[in-house]
């Protein structure tokens, strides 16, 4: 009996590393994508690096919406993966890509129609909104290219083929910089105004090549196609139920993502030296982190293949697992921010203020890990692989819209309390959201087999 449960906690390991990994690397190439542009940048001026930045914050919004509806669909194509029900999950990707399609259109039409009004919501400053009007214009391209691209590759993830997606993102990581490198230091070399446009015609080609290698592979050797979804019975009770396990995801990641631009303000209105440490402080936590969000994503696959095979006993003994893995790997991802506290310094300029305010965020990003672990496996994974969506949705909003930007605001243009006081209240939320997910994952509610038998099947 022993040898049993050993070979199957042994086997239920390698599955879950194969997906962790790769997931966990994808995660730190998106984490490396967004910093790219901006980083490189900062070779040429700072305000062409700020613009870009600021510019950047409307893909950072599309992303969002990419997010939600890339899980909402993951969440039932796990669970007909369990059931090894291709034809529906064919329906997922045609369902899940038209509206992400449809979303692009619009930011690609507003960005490239009206960049100046985007950048002016960010910014009164007539060079940054200039150098951003620059940026936006070509960059609107690549929209309609990631639209179709990043969910096909969210469902192959769901599929348990995590290598393909992590694979395809670095490649097109590697040729971005590359081009970059080129634009900024070999063709326009003390030209701005000319690198600015360069950077983003490099991602416009990045991001075109990721959906060409999507649609050579779903061409040749993919398990699901890309196409229109067709209008038929089928379709109809898919989309009520893609709708009603999407809309919760998607607004729970516009309710963090606002959260997150709300509280960069506050920071932004009390200190610059707080704003620079700040910033260093959440590519560490970021980084960090990654190998726990790989956790979260590839667990939710697990447990929605099982959940979708009727294991409803095997997906519950997995989720145990992964709470304690969760935990383990948040008490690592602590100990990393501690240890990276050295090179960081070494690396990073800042006044001694900033250094001292970066001291002691690194300590409460230390200690937010752990929390934010255990948050990740069961707000972002188990509950909604088993479609309990709309937890996630009403404890950020009640968290973080109800309880910490309103003590926040109060703390800094009220009381005036310290910077790091300021900065703890802030990282507060994975805290107080952690007793309600460790008492909703106990009682089971998120245990629940979504597939339908479909009789009908796309032609």
């Amino acid at each position: 009996m022993s040898n049993r449960i050993a070979s199957s906690q042994k086997s239920f390991n390698r599955e879950l590393f194969s997906l962790v990994l790769p997931i966990a690397a994808q995660n730190l190439v998106s984490a490396l994508v967004i910093s790219a542009d901006v980083l490189m940048l900062g070779f040429v001026s700072q305000i062409a690096m700020s613009a870009v930045s600021l510019a950047g914050q409307i893909t950072f919004m599309l992303t969002l919406f990419y997010m939600g509806l890339s899980t909402g669909a993951s969440i039932l194509a796990a669970q007909y993966w369990g059931k090894k029900d291709l034809s529906t999950i064919q329906w997922l990707l045609s369902l899940a890509g038209s509206f992400s399609l449809g979303i692009s259109v619009v930011f690609f039409i507003v960005s490239a129609a009206f960049p100046e009004a985007l950048m002016r919501f960010f910014t009164n400053d007539p060079e940054l909104i200039r150098y951003g009007i620059l940026f936006l214009r070509p960059l609107a391209f690549s929209y309609l290219a990631m639209g179709i691209s990043q969910m096909y590759l969210g469902i192959m993830r769901s599929m348990e083929k995590a290598k393909l997606s992590a694979w395809i993102s670095s490649a097109c990581l590697l040729l971005n910089i590359a081009l970059n490198a080129l634009f900024i230091f070999v063709l326009f070399p003390g030209q701005p105004e000319q690198a600015v446009v360069g950077v983003a015609s490099a991602t416009v080609f990045a991001r075109v090549v990721e959906l060409i290698c999507c649609i050579v592979h779903s061409a040749a050797r993919g398990p699901i196609r890309l196409k229109l979804p067709t209008r038929d019975r089928v379709q109809r009770k898919l989309l009520r139920d893609f709708l009603r396990y999407t809309l919760p995801v998607q607004g729970n990641y516009i309710v963090w993502g606002g959260a997150l631009t709300a509280t960069a303000a506050v920071i932004g209105h009390v200190s610059a030296d707080m704003v620079a440490a700040n910033s260093v402080a959440s590519v560490v936590k970021n980084l960090a982190v990654v190998l726990c969000g790989g956790i979260a994503s590839g667990g939710a696959v697990l447990i929605g293949k099982y959940l979708g095979s009727g294991e409803i006993a095997q997906a519950k003994q997995i989720g145990r697992r992964l709470v304690m893995y969760s935990l383990f790997f948040g008490i690592m991802a602590a100990l990393t921010v501690l240890a990276m506290k050295i090179p960081v310094f070494s690396l990073v300029r800042l006044n001694p203020a900033a250094e001292q305010y970066l001291h002691g965020m690194l300590n409460i990003c230390a200690v937010y890990c752990i929390a934010k672990s255990l948050n990740a496996v069961t707000i972002a994974g188990l509950f909604p692989a088993g479609g309990d969506s709309k937890f996630g949705f009403w404890c950020d909003t009640i968290v973080m819209w109800g309880i910490v930007l309103p003590l926040s605001y109060v703390c800094a243009f009220v009381w005036s309390v310290p910077p790091l006081v300021l900065y703890a209240v802030i990282s507060m939320d994975e805290f107080v959201k952690l007793p309600a997910a460790i008492l909703r994952y106990r009682q089971h509610k998120w245990l629940n087999n979504l597939t339908r038998d479909f009789k009908q099947k796309p032609s």
